[in-house]
């Protein structure tokens, strides 16, 4: 552990201009005026790639009005009324973000665009149907019954009002597509100023069985297919990929896009799959094909934490922050349908498959950065604190002219955000990050981490000014793959740095407790794992103060360790990550509990929607996390029985580690969140 590294005062005039240059691997695919904050080495950014709006169908049932203009004024600062609204149609909750976001992504169910459109525009060919109808006068019974019928099913079809094989239907989407991509427009500043980025996107939303395997796609640029692709067209996650590669990547416009999981807790295994669409084991064509589309997988969100599961391969305790009690929407909200997700169903699982098929094919389809975000149907972007959380979408509660006691289902919790690496706050710059998977998940507060693995970084590295220069230089990034250690130059050395969350005026950060190593390695064919804490300290005495919900006890701002592990085998495939924890901090539900007075000592003048205050078994405190993408160990064909003959390592990227040798950063590090955006 040590403070905050001196300012850096070498001459680097000469550096930036080699990184800045045509030389380097940063391109532009679109035109913008460069970004007057521009770092080589990269900023930290924050944005939320999961949001929906009145465009979705599940929120516009439910009374959401927010459209993805306002979504995205929301994210850039403004305040928003939600629902639910008065006899007038006025807001009765308004709400705003303590800060910005830098980047967001308005990402509508692709499935049912165009019948959202119909049934709520007067006068359209299927205004009268039944089905509009009934969703305009009973709402959540069409939502049931489309979901039914529809969406879960696994060979899915349109109602009759869609014409034939729904064309209709699919007409009326291009409007509301439309509107998506116009509202990343306007909302993306293009300026020098590069005050905030948006992403034209949307969600398919394969549901087989109940069993989530949706995908939130994310363009590179303005450049997107001529529809979104729908659930109800292409009913496999491996059709996504085909026709996400015809109908953008193999253009010759510059399109480019990623596929990115998510709630695969509640996948009942399939977000996972090792079979292709025929059942037969996964090849290495596909697993290619799927490695490049879906670089990185939602870890957090409203649904829940996908990390691990309890009582897993490591024992670790952990895996029980914000985990669902069921494991497919089915159960849903009947906790007593309750039964253990199968295989496959948890990020960490998927990562350790990752390693098993890559011995098998040569090819790891797993290979997955980590990132958090909100899923929220109230088209507000990043609204993850626990602190005055309104709900996913105001408590799925159907009066819409009261404000709910409790505002959301007490599993459910206000999601996370997504951090990426990037040279500036630009749509290339941050969709390069993700490509890399230089990218990290926080369960909501905007903790900062910078995560490097190498084989000679320096003993006194965190006490360095040129932490950062030499963590590039001398290896690679999170998201990275480690070459084959050179001679004999025995453990790899990982470099960990984390600053906590600073707050907003009124609403300070919390400390962080400790930083973990999560490893996992192939042994005899089998994925293992094993969870390290590498500095700080996990017996400090940090608690909350139940009266005020005010963190208390020893901790720290920021922690940095160069760790070096200790049963490294380089003959065995293996890959790590960093989980960053804070001190323990009052869930959104104890705030509920607060913000209403609840006394507990009075148990009959506590209300029945909030007895929940009082029962032990309802957790008053959490710990606030992040989470980085991993970085991986390959070892050569030749050094590892675990690879077959003639498997062939997959293609790396990294900076040019040359163009950074030697050099100090140009500006103060570590920098506090933020320091990327022009806020």
């Amino acid at each position: 552990m040590t403070s905050r590294p001196r300012r850096a005062t070498g001459a680097l005039a000469a550096l930036l201009l080699a990184l800045a240059s045509p030389l380097h691997a940063f391109e532009r695919s679109e035109p913008r005026e460069p970004c007057a904050r521009f770092d080589p080495l990269r900023q930290p950014f924050y944005g939320d790639l999961h949001v929906h709006t009145a465009l979705s169908f599940d929120a516009n049932v439910i009374g959401v009005r927010t459209t993805p203009r306002e979504a995205y004024r929301f994210a850039r600062g403004e305040r928003l009324g939600i629902r639910p609204y008065d006899a007038e149609g006025r807001p009765l909750r308004h709400v705003q973000l303590a800060r910005p976001l830098d980047f967001a992504a308005v990402t509508d169910h692709a499935e049912l665009l165009g019948e959202v459109s119909l049934c709520t525009t007067p006068g359209s060919q299927a205004y009268d149907a039944y089905m509009c109808r009934l969703t305009r006068r009973w709402p959540l019974l069409a939502y049931v019954l489309v979901n039914s019928a529809i969406l879960n099913q696994r060979d899915p079809r349109r109602y009759s009002f869609c014409g034939e094989d729904g064309a209709r239907c699919r007409e009326a989407a291009r409007g509301p597509w439309r509107e998506i991509q116009a509202a990343a427009e306007a909302a993306y500043d293009r300026s020098a100023a590069c005050r905030f980025t948006s992403f034209v996107g949307y969600e398919w939303s394969g549901n087989p069985g109940s069993s989530m395997i949706h995908r939130n796609v994310i363009f590179r640029n303005e450049r997107a297919q001529e529809l979104p692709t729908s659930y109800v067209e292409v009913g496999s996650a491996q059709g996504l990929w085909e026709r996400l590669h015809a109908e953008c990547r193999a253009r010759d416009d510059g399109c480019d896009v990623l596929a990115i999981p998510h709630n695969t807790n509640l996948s009942g295994g399939l977000a996972f799959r090792v079979e292709d669409d025929a059942g037969r084991p996964l090849d290495a064509a596909t697993a290619h094909r799927r490695a490049g589309l879906e670089r990185l997988v939602e870890v957090i969100q409203h649904k829940g934490a996908s990390e691990c599961r309890v009582a897993g391969p490591s024992e670790d305790e952990l895996c029980g922050f914000e985990l669902l009690p069921f494991s497919a929407m089915d159960q849903f909200p009947f906790e007593s349908w309750w039964r253990p997700a199968p295989p496959r169903a948890y990020v960490r699982e998927a990562l350790g498959e990752g390693l098993v098929q890559e011995a098998r094919l040569g090819v790891n389809p797993f290979r997955f950065g980590l990132i958090g975000a909100t899923d929220t149907h109230l088209g507000t972007p990043g609204l993850a604190g626990e602190e005055g959380y309104p709900g996913h979408a105001a408590g799925g509660d159907t009066n819409r002219t009261e404000i709910p006691v409790v505002p959301d289902r007490l599993y459910f919790n206000p999601g996370g955000l997504a951090g990426l690496w990037a040279e500036e706050n630009a749509r290339d710059a941050l969709f390069d990050a993700m490509h890399r998977r230089e990218a990290w998940a926080t369960s909501g507060p905007r903790i900062t981490v910078r995560f490097f693995g190498g084989w000679a970084y320096p003993e006194d590295l965190c006490a360095r000014p040129d932490f950062v220069a030499r963590g590039y230089a001398g290896g690679v990034p999170m998201g990275g793959v480690l070459d084959a250690p050179p001679g004999d130059a025995g453990a790899p050395r990982f470099a960990i740095w984390a600053l906590r969350d600073p707050g907003a005026e009124g609403s300070p950060g919390t400390q962080l407790q400790r930083l973990q190593i999560v490893k996992l390695w192939l042994e005899d064919g089998v994925a293992r794992e094993r969870v390290l804490d590498v500095a700080g300290d996990a017996r400090n005495g940090a608690d909350v103060d139940p009266e005020t919900c005010t963190p208390r006890g020893p901790g720290s701002d920021t922690l940095c360790t160069l760790w070096s592990d200790p049963d490294f085998d380089p003959t065995v495939p293996a890959l790590w990550y960093v989980r960053v924890l804070e001190n323990p901090s009052c869930r959104w539900s104890a705030h509920v509990c607060r913000a209403n007075g609840v006394r507990c000592q009075v148990p009959d003048a506590v209300p029945a929607a909030l007895r929940y205050c009082c029962q032990p078994r309802v957790p008053g405190t959490i710990q606030e996390r992040a989470w980085t993408s991993p970085i991986w160990y390959t070892p050569a064909p030749s050094s590892t029985s675990a690879s077959p003959p003639g498997a062939k390592r997959p293609l790396q990227s990294r900076l040019r580690r040359a163009d950074l040798q030697g050099h100090e950063e140009a500006t103060p590090w570590p920098r506090p969140p933020g320091a990327g955006s022009s806020r």
